[in-house]
This record gives structure tokens, sequence and C-alpha cells, in this order.
């Protein structure tokens, strides 16, 4: 992805602080992977929180992320070290993150009553409020973090093409924190380990599997996401010493006109995260009936169909974020931001919906047969696609916004723009968590229902995929009609964008000579003083 320099006095970044930094941001995304998909997964199917309750957990939770992302990036943008203002976090938030992320998955598992009630006892209630006590906790000290992880990418270089490259990159190697996601496919694997140690209770072995894993995963994780404090370092400084409150940070964010259509865009767009959150509960329940090991090595062998038709699926839903990623700054180079972000809003939108489609006229199929499996899964392709190139654009964009920003205002709101887009992800997965809850409540599968269906599942006497035919339709709708329509929505308010690639070139360039004009400006008093 090397490039000549779009302005060749523009100063950037070395090799070296790009690999530490992208192997700091694959750290945090297994992370973020491991409670997006993984705490949701652990929270509905291992400790059987009831649907209702664990989506109003992380309602409350995107409530709290409205007044806290802001505020954390203004006190970012606040924060001047002699490391620089988003450096510092990124040296000492990372061992904070591990040891709340671990502490999200011990808990207890709810008990119900006959009739498939959760029991109100003191025991339940004090599991539902650590649940929603340590997941808000974690989102506060991930916000730590994740704000100025994507905020340095627009300290670290002043070239619009590095950046773009830095920015793609980081999309590119995010999508690699699904090894965040072996937590949930691999715990059920460690079963017998805690059998062979006298752990009778199949929900408890599936639990202190679903721990262990959870805490090997995160630690190593950690230790990734710590190379980017190691390595960053900030060549782009403020240019003015004046001091904004936060009220004023809101303002800003409100009255930058391209910003806001874009934090409103990614708002609208927040069913698509159903892909990410959805998908793998679906994968492990319809391919795998809720345990990956017995499934892929059965008595007769390894299963090999089995593990081409998932490798299928993976790819369709992985490959074409990767592929998206990678190629979108070079066509956003080429062609119009605005027209590429609404091309891919609009015409996602479409295998989207045939996710649906596709499962209403195949059913079992998809399991069943390789060339049902084949269609998914390129449909799937498509879908993801358009998820990851405006992720990519997204990002860029936003970058584009705080040069708008400085260039008419004369300030760099660096960690309080990003803090929307870590908003915008973190609203995402709620607003994703609370439609999936609510179907979930509707259709039932909740709480006493999954326990019994785990037990069926785990003794070999029912199938997903055509004894939960019910349960396997509302999650391929969810993964299908709500982000289909969000991807629609989401063109409203770019259909207008401020900030033209001609225009944002024009400014940036200003911006660059004014910064080494003041630089020689002040060598050149230095000398003299001397």
């Amino acid at each position: 992805m090397a490039r000549a320099k779009s302005n060749p006095k523009a100063s950037t970044y070395t090799g070296k602080e790009l690999t530490g930094y992208l192997i700091g941001l694959a750290g945090q995304n297994i992370i973020y992977n491991i409670i997006s998909s993984g705490l949701m997964y652990y929270f509905q199917s291992v400790i059987f929180l009831p649907a209702i309750v664990y989506s109003s957990i992380v309602a409350v939770a995107r409530v709290w992320d409205a007044i806290n992302d802001p505020m954390m990036g203004s006190i970012v943008d606040k924060t001047n070290t002699r490391w620089g203002k988003c450096k510092p976090y990124l040296l000492f938030v990372p061992s904070i993150v591990m040891v709340v992320t671990c502490l999200c998955f011990v808990n207890g598992i709810c008990t119900y009553d006959a009739a498939g009630h959760l029991i109100m006892s003191s025991r339940n209630i004090i599991i539902i409020a650590w649940a929603a006590f340590s997941y808000i906790l974690w989102g506060m000290s991930y916000t730590a973090g994740d704000i100025p992880l994507w905020g340095v990418t627009s300290l670290m270089t002043e070239d619009a093409a590095d950046r773009s490259k830095i920015l793609a990159l980081a999309r590119i190697v995010a999508t690699f924190g699904v090894i965040g996601m072996l937590v949930q496919f691999g715990a059920a694997s460690l079963k017998p380990f805690f059998a062979a140690r006298g752990v009778e209770s199949d929900a408890k072995q599936l639990q202190y599997s679903f721990i262990m894993l959870a805490v090997i995963v995160t630690v190593f994780a950690s230790i990734l996401f710590q190379f980017a404090g190691f390595s960053v370092k900030e060549r782009v400084h403020q240019q003015t010493e004046e001091r904004h409150t936060m009220r004023d940070n809101f303002k800003t964010m409100w009255s930058c006109r391209p910003f806001r259509q874009l934090l409103i865009s990614g708002i609208l767009r927040s069913p698509i995260q159903l892909l990410s959150t959805v998908a793998l509960t679906l994968v492990m329940y319809f391919f795998f009936d809720n345990d990956a090991g017995k499934a892929l090595v059965t008595e007769n062998g390894v299963n090999v169909m089995l593990i081409v038709q998932v490798l299928i699926i993976g790819i369709g839903i992985f490959g074409g974020m990767l592929a998206a990623s990678a190629f979108t700054p070079f066509i956003a180079a080429r062609v119009e931001k605005k027209k590429l972000y609404n091309f891919y809003s609009v015409v996602g939108a479409i295998p989207f919906g045939l996710v649906f489609v596709i499962y209403l006229v195949a059913g079992a199929k998809i399991k069943d047969e390789l060339l049902w499996s084949i269609i998914m899964g390129v449909d799937f392709f498509a879908a993801s696609a358009a998820q990851g190139g405006l992720n990519v654009l997204q990002s860029i964009m936003i970058a584009d916004c705080v040069d708008y920003e400085e260039y008419h205002n004369g300030i760099r709101p660096d960690g309080v723009f990003f803090s929307g887009q870590s908003f915008i992800t973190k609203l995402s997965a709620g607003i994703a968590t609370v439609i999936s809850g609510v179907v979930y409540h509707i259709v039932k599968w909740s709480g006493s229902v999954i326990e019994s269906a785990n037990a069926a599942l785990a003794a070999g006497t029912a199938s997903f995929a055509t004894d939960y035919s019910g349960y396997a339709m509302a999650m391929f709708f969810l993964v299908s009609i709500p982000p289909m329509v969000g991807m629609l929505l989401s063109a409203v308010p770019t259909s207008r964008y401020a900030l033209s690639n001609a225009e944002h070139k024009r400014i940036l360039d200003s911006l660059v000579d004014t910064r080494r004009e003041n630089e020689e400006g002040e060598a050149s008093a230095e000398e003299t003083a001397e």
C-alpha cells in the first residue's frame, strides 16, 4: 500500500510506528470482540439472563456512553504532556481494560422455577446487578483507550494519503479481532477438562470453560494492545493554546456540518452491527448445535463437509470486510467520498435483505446442501463488503472533519470527533443488542428455553436447524432486515455531504504550509535570540 506523499512538506510516521500501532489495534479489537459477541452470548446462553434483561443493561450502558464518550474526547483534547495528548492513555489504559474485561465474566448462573420464570432471589438480583455494573465499567475503561487509539491516527501524520493508508490498514487489522470470537467457539470444547475435575453440571462446565478461555485470550490481547502505547509518536500539534469547555466541544461537534452528517448517518446505520453480534451465535447454533468441537469431530471422524460449509460462510462474513477495507482508500482517492459512501449504503442494503429471503427459500438446506451454503456465503460477502467499506470511509471522513474544524476555527478536536466514532460503534452494538433482545423476547428464545435447548442439543436429541427452526428464522431475520433498513436510512444525511475531496485537499495543503511557516518562524526567532 506504499504511495507517494500527497504533500512533500508533510511529516509522517515511520514503518516501525505503523507496525506497533497496528499490533496494538489488533489487540484492542480482540478485546472488543470478546465483549461484543462473547459476553452477549455468555449473558444469553451461559448464565441465562432473560433477553429483556440483558438488552436493558446494554440500553442503559449506551445512554451513559452518550455522555461519557464526548466527555472522554474532551479530556483527551485537553491533555498536554511531553508525549502528546493521546499517547499517555495508550500507555496506561490497556492493563485496566484487561482487568475489567476478565471481571465481566466472573458471575453466577440465573435460576428459574418449574414454569420457566426467573426466581427473584437475592442471588439472581446480584447476578443481574453485577452483569450491569461490570459491563458499564468495561464500556468506560474501553472508551478511555478507544478514543485515543483512533484519534492518534490524525496526529501521526500530516499527509492525507498516509492517513488514508493507516486508517485502511487499521480497519483491515480490526477485522482480525475476530480472534476474540474463539472464546465463544472454543469454550464448549473445554468442558471435558472440568468434567474430569468433578464439575458435574453441564452449565457449570460451560461457564468455567468460558471464563478460562476469556481470561487467556484477554491477557494475550492486552499485551498486544500495549504495543500501540510504546510505538506511536504524535507529529501534529495544536496550533493554539486556547482551551475549550466540554459544552464548547459539544457545540463544536454539532456545528461542524460534515461531522454532524456523519454522526447522524452512523446512528441510523446502527442495526448493521447485528451482523457482528448475532452472526456468530447463528453459526454456533445453526451449524454446530452449540458445540463446535462435537459437531466437527464425530464418532465417524472429521466432518469435512461441515468445515467447508462454515469456512464458506465465515469467509463471506469476514472476507467481504477485509476486501472492502483494503480497496476502499484507493477508490476514495479517485471517486468523490460522498458518492462512494452513499453507494455502499444504498447498494449494500440489497444483499442484507437477500439473507432473509435465502433462508425463507432454503431453510435447513443451507446447512445440509453445499450449494445453498455457497449462495449464502456469496451474499454475506457482498453485505459485509458494504459494511467494511463504510467503516473505512467513516474513519477517513472523520479525520477530514478534524482538518476542516482546524482550518475554519483554529482547533483540532481529534479526541472529541473520534469520540463520535467510538460512540457510533458502541451505540450500534447497543441498538443491535436491544433489537435482538426484543426479538428474542417476542419469540421466547430466552432464559430457561435456551437452557433446555442447550441440554437437548448437548444430548444429541435435537437439531437446532430443524427442531428450533422458529428461533433460527428469528436469527436470520436479525442479520438481514434491520441492517437493510439501517443501510438505506444512513444515506439520507450524507446525500448532501458538506466536504468534497477537492475542498479537503485545499484545506489540508493550507494547514501543512501554515505549520511549516510557523516552525520556520519559531526556528528563526530562536536563532535571533541566541
